[in-house]
């Protein structure tokens, strides 16, 4: 941007503006990343790049037409270009439902929000100084036993930069990290040759909270649950899912749980005395389960403010600047809120309820470990993940995926071996209503929507009747 810091893009593309309205959002990434395989690194690096974004606002007599332009790598004499192309798209644009007025600068007071002028925070291959060590050391006891580790290690710090033509300037700060880990057994890792395969995963904000000894550890336990194999049929098991998996299908939850989709009909939230209804007040869960998102909860930090590119159902330009506090969108197991615009909130007569960039289930007291209920289990399967999970119904949210790297059978209180994979066929609204038991909460990273939604927090769930509907060949 020839030098131009975020800042100063953001006040030179709304000095450029001649639409009605505009909002500008400029983001700043570093990212630095570290990847390995066959137990040994094979490459790093670290990037930088910036995006901004245009939102040009169009007033006639009927309504407001919106254009929203994003472009990288703009120079810093494109920038009048890029206004110009967003202000020709709200003029060809039709008029949104969506529309309302810019938040003022007292109404988008957010105490939590980074200092506008602060510089630009960075991060670099350095950030892995505590984590390539112990991977070091993993890879020689792994070498040792037989085992081989992949996976993929990222950290990314992004700045993201906020104003508007009537006046609000926003910034937020983000670290964010993840680290996946692979262990796998055998010539083509299948059980077909006596092979196996492992996963684990973290999220964090900076890689000082990551114990790689300890997830080598974990996955050597599944490694050797997997000596003894056991062929089971499809069928409704107990089973036990670690907090990854609950994060996976409380996040298909979350992000389907729409005030306007489910006030039209479209949704399993939808209410059952038709248009407008919503099964906000209904209870989803028999027990004493918490479903909430607060920006400040500790370890899982996220935006305190609505910033979105563009117009939408479940989150809209139009909000930009809304200041966000704890929500629960369930509470001691009834639904008591839908993620809401401005205009939704208008449409249905709920409060206005954001959507936050972090999840977190909660079971009451609740403080047993998933290897104590594991204690617990007479006879039943112990997942690890779950992938390609896919909406099959959106008016019961019914949804079909896959187990992968490692299924365990659970007899007398102790795993005794390994199992087939399955694709399964499940609601986690009929989830969290059949669930029976929940452990104590944890951080956790979901296999599926780990890359895109890292801030969860998550317990165990005991289900007595999980629906293993098909024997999968996926390994």
């Amino acid at each position: 941007m020839s030098g131009m810091t975020p800042q100063a893009v953001v006040e030179r593309a709304l000095e450029l503006a001649r639409a009605d309205g505009c909002m500008v959002l400029v983001e700043e990434d570093a990212t630095a990343n570290l990847r390995w395989a066959g137990n040994s690194l094979t490459t790093n690096g670290a990037t930088r790049s910036r995006t901004v974004t245009v939102i040009a606002l169009r007033n006639s007599g009927r309504g407001v037409s919106v254009g929203t332009r994003t472009r990288t790598g703009v120079a810093g004499e494109d920038l009048e270009d890029l206004v110009r192309a967003a202000e020709n798209a709200a003029d060809q644009a039709l008029p949104t439902e969506d529309a309302a007025p810019l938040l003022e600068p007292d109404h988008a007071r957010v105490p939590e929000a980074a200092e506008w002028d602060a510089p630009v925070p960075s991060t670099d291959i350095s950030v892995f100084s505590g984590l390539a060590p112990g991977l070091g050391r993993a890879f020689e006891r792994g070498s040792a036993a037989g085992r081989r580790f992949y996976g993929y290690a990222e950290h990314t710090v992004s700045s993201l930069f906020f104003g508007s033509s009537a006046g609000v300037r926003l910034r937020h700060d983000q670290p964010s990290g993840t680290v996946e880990l692979n262990a796998k057994t055998g010539e083509s890792f299948s059980a077909a040759d006596g092979g196996h395969s492992a996963w684990v995963g973290r999220g964090t904000r900076d890689f000082a909270d990551v114990d790689v000894e300890a997830l080598e550890d974990e996955l050597a336990r599944r490694v050797r649950w997997a000596r003894r194999r056991v062929d089971l049929p499809a069928g409704r098991y107990e089973t036990l899912m670690p907090p990854s998996a609950v994060a996976d299908m409380m996040a298909e939850l979350y992000f389907s749980a729409t005030a306007r989709d489910a006030a039209e009909g479209r949704t399993v939230f939808s209410g059952a005395e038709g248009a407008g209804a919503t099964r906000v007040g209904e209870r989803l869960a028999g027990m004493p389960l918490t479903l909430f998102s607060d920006p400040a909860h500790a370890g899982l930090e996220c935006a305190p403010f609505v910033a979105a590119p563009a117009p939408g159902r479940r989150v809209t330009a139009f909000d930009n600047g809304q200041p966000l506090g704890r929500t629960e969108w369930i509470s001691d197991g009834k639904l008591t809120s839908l993620t809401q615009t401005r205009r939704s909130a208008e449409l249905t007569g709920l409060p206005l309820t954001p959507h936050i960039d972090n999840l977190v289930l909660e079971g009451g007291a609740a403080t047993a470990t998933l290897d104590e209920m594991v204690a617990q289990t007479e006879r039943g399967l112990l997942l690890t993940c779950l992938w390609y999970v896919r909406e099959v119904d959106p008016q019961t949210l019914l949804l079909t995926g896959l187990t992968r790297d490692g299924v365990y059978l659970v007899e007398d209180g102790e795993v005794t071996g390994a199992v087939n994979n399955f694709r399964f066929n499940e609601s986690p609204v009929s989830l969290l209503d059949r669930a029976t038991q929940s452990g104590a909460t944890v951080p956790t990273l979901g296999r599926e929507i780990g890359d895109s939604f890292p801030r969860t927090a998550m317990p165990p769930l005991r289900i007595p009747d999980f629906n293993m509907s098909t024997v999968s060949q996926a390994s």
